[in-house]
């Protein structure tokens, strides 16, 4: 039998997973104590560059930072 090293397909891991709630749950949590809506998007998009945030998640963070609806439409 030929083993093969664990292939996640681009899906992130256990680990991945938990720092990515992480990160967005101690941003909504944050958000009344920063006034600074560019800083808080200039934060989102490096989280978002670095893979820890999905493109769903940064555009529902983004409308949140903006005053907009409480998630992605869709």
């Amino acid at each position: 039998m030929l083993l093969r090293p664990f292939v996640r397909n681009g899906r992130p891991g256990l680990i991945g997973t938990m720092a990515r709630t992480t990160v967005v749950v101690g941003l909504s949590r944050r958000r009344p104590a920063q006034t600074d809506p560019v800083a808080q998007l200039k934060e989102l998009a490096a989280l978002r560059d670095q893979g820890v945030l999905t493109e769903e998640e940064f555009a529902a963070q983004k409308a949140l930072v903006l005053g907009g609806a409480a998630g992605p439409t869709g």
